[in-house]
């Protein structure tokens, strides 16, 4: 099934004559605006002290409710993926991360208010001095500190972040 199946309407007129293009995009048949469906940009950061323990967090809300995540979220318009990670983990943790080093991508599929959100997953690995102040706010209902050797895949919720820390701990 087309990614836009679920938009009939053109964005750019109004006409409900939009129809698919290819498999990656929509027409207008009215205005001719061809739409291009891209995934939109997230991110997911490792978060690392001086001791090698990682900091996590417990999802507070749907998709996944309960699991363990890493703090991230989506790239907000007009910021580069290192300052969502930096905003992210602030939103979500508190704390403010010194160092921040692409890892990795994982294309994804994140549902979100009955609507399946294709994304990439951008990963990063990032350096604090310390978890002292860490606090779950945000999206996040509980701060979750593990040495590295102790990540278990399974104990997360979504399949992105699954194959993340599958892939971290190799």
């Amino acid at each position: 099934m087309h990614p836009l199946h679920q938009f009939e309407y053109c964005p750019k007129c109004g006409a409900k004559a939009f129809v698919e293009h290819n498999e990656k995009a929509k027409q207008c048949t009215a205005c001719k605006f061809v739409y291009y469906f891209n995934p939109s940009s997230a991110v997911a950061c490792f978060i690392r002290n001086p001791k090698g323990e990682l900091l996590l967090v417990r999802r507070a809300k749907e998709p996944a409710k309960g699991t363990l995540d890493l703090p991230g979220g989506f790239v907000d318009m007009y910021e580069s993926a290192e300052e969502a990670a930096r905003r992210e983990v602030k939103e979500e943790t508190g704390l403010d991360i010194a160092g921040c080093r692409y890892l990795f991508s994982i294309p994804n599929l994140y549902p979100y208010s009955g609507f399946e959100v294709h994304t990439v997953d951008m990963f990063f690995e990032c350096q604090t001095e310390s978890f002292d102040g860490a606090k779950a706010e945000d999206d996040a209902a509980e701060i979750i500190i593990l040495p590295h050797n102790q990540l278990n895949p399974d104990d997360f919720g979504l399949c992105s972040i699954k194959k993340a820390v599958n892939h971290y701990i190799k």
